[in-house]
């Protein structure tokens, strides 16, 4: 049921308010000392799989909002319609007479498979575990994303996500079958230039924030993607004169690249649901659900293979002590349950606007929010102003509108009869 048109106001501001401290709450965390913090060489909070999980748990919040409105339904609803008529002549409830239950259905006649007016069929039983796959895809995206966001500036963290728009376009075409047209590609190649443009401004000046120690331990992660970037990041830091810009755009390497499990994921939720019937928020709790179960069988798994060995120590994959550090720093854990209930109403905020406006406005909606986050970081001091970010951040605006069609490419509005296919049928379900 869409909102009314007086709320989409309120929700639309509430999604942007939320959809902001997801990425500053996040990025707050990161810059909280931990350990020597009176010496050269302070250590932050550097927990990202942690963050990982209670993003997971600001998603399970969702099922708080569907008990909520069955709860409604059942109690407040069903007192307000619940009543039965009465025959006017003998004051009894009348029977249904003999012709009426002669035409009433057979429920041997129904249908095994009971289809939506869009031809699918109701999500339930063991096929909700389809629903653990974009979960998988999450956890990878978000862990890589909480990563790169400790090299890098939130308004650097948040331009970088742009470059989602491209791999969900190659995706599409594909794995979707999806047709993009000749102004689409030209749009995907703006969007990577602002990307590149954001890196570079990123690393041409130093940010005094982003201060991380090594990403991951020692050797016991070979086994992990994180070993590569172990080593890179020791590298970065051996060579003379700008280690940190090494470092930035190791960061926004990861971003970018943690967009392709993000991609996966809209793919995946899209192929899903255009074979499954099941309500958005439904969705979101699953994977959430889904997510925070397999994030802390992982979390256990890399506690005591790694974690508790002295090369891991203290190190991304020490759960006791990321534990330790969010109970014991109340600026830390108090973040955290402000990061779970922001992520918990961005979902409910943003399927309510989606189902009111378009997927072109949703879009513009969260390019307003990257641009927020940047303007309260440029306030808090988090990061300086850089005029060359604002042409990254030009390039990735006009790009993004372009391929959602809220502008036309300059030789596109000299076509007529133009048709087009959208790249998603359904909207893709935010998550943070």
């Amino acid at each position: 049921m869409a909102a009314p048109q007086t709320m989409i106001p309120v929700l639309v501001t509430l999604m942007l308010l939320t959809g902001v401290c997801n990425t500053l709450l996040t990025k707050f965390q990161d810059l909280q000392c931990v350990r020597d913090c009176d010496t050269n060489e302070p250590k932050y909070f550097e927990q990202p799989v942690l963050q990982t999980a209670q993003m997971f748990v600001g998603e399970m919040g969702c099922w708080l909002v569907v008990l909520l409105s069955s709860l409604y339904t059942r109690f407040v609803s069903s007192r307000r319609k619940g009543y039965t008529a009465l025959s006017a002549v003998t004051g009894t409830t009348p029977t249904a007479t003999d012709d009426e239950e002669t035409l009433a259905p057979n429920p041997l006649a129904k249908p095994l498979v009971v289809k939506d007016e869009n031809g699918r069929i109701e999500l339930k039983g063991w096929a909700v575990l389809l629903l653990a796959l974009p979960s998988a895809c999450d956890i990878a995206g978000t862990t890589l994303m909480n990563v790169g966001l400790l090299f890098v500036a939130a308004s650097i963290y948040q331009m970088t996500r742009g470059a989602l728009v491209l791999f969900v376009g190659l995706f599409s075409v594909w794995f979707l079958r999806r047709r993009l047209y000749a102004y689409h590609w030209f749009s995907l190649v703006l969007v990577v230039s602002g990307v590149a443009v954001v890196g570079l401004a990123g690393a041409m000046q130093k940010n005094p924030q982003a201060k991380p120690t090594d990403p991951l331990p020692g050797p016991g992660g070979e086994e992990l993607m994180g070993m590569m970037v172990r080593e890179v990041v020791r590298r970065a830091k051996d060579v003379e004169g700008n280690p940190e810009a090494l470092q930035t755009v190791l960061g926004v390497l990861m971003i970018a690249g943690a967009q392709i499990f993000t991609a996966s994921q809209f793919v995946l939720e899209e192929f899903i649901l255009g074979k499954y019937s099941v309500e958005p928020i439904k969705t979101v709790g699953w994977e959430g659900l889904f997510g925070f179960i397999i994030t802390v069988v992982g979390m256990v798994i890399l506690h005591f293979s790694i974690g508790v060995t002295d090369a891991g120590r203290n190190g991304y994959f020490d759960a006791k002590e990321g534990w330790r550090q969010m109970t014991t720093y109340p600026r830390i854990g108090l973040s955290s349950f402000l990061i779970m209930i922001s992520i918990g109403g961005f979902n409910f905020f943003g399927l309510s606007v989606t189902r009111t406006v378009s997927a072109t406005s949703r879009s513009t909606i969260d390019t307003c929010r990257t641009l927020f986050i940047w303007i309260v970081s440029l306030g808090l001091g988090w990061e300086t102003f850089k005029w060359l970010q604002i042409l990254g951040f030009a390039l990735l605006v006009y790009g993004t509108f372009m391929f959602n069609e809220i502008v036309a490419a300059p030789w596109v509005r000299c076509m007529k009869d133009r048709r087009t296919t959208p790249l998603l049928v359904e909207d893709p379900i935010e998550h943070s």
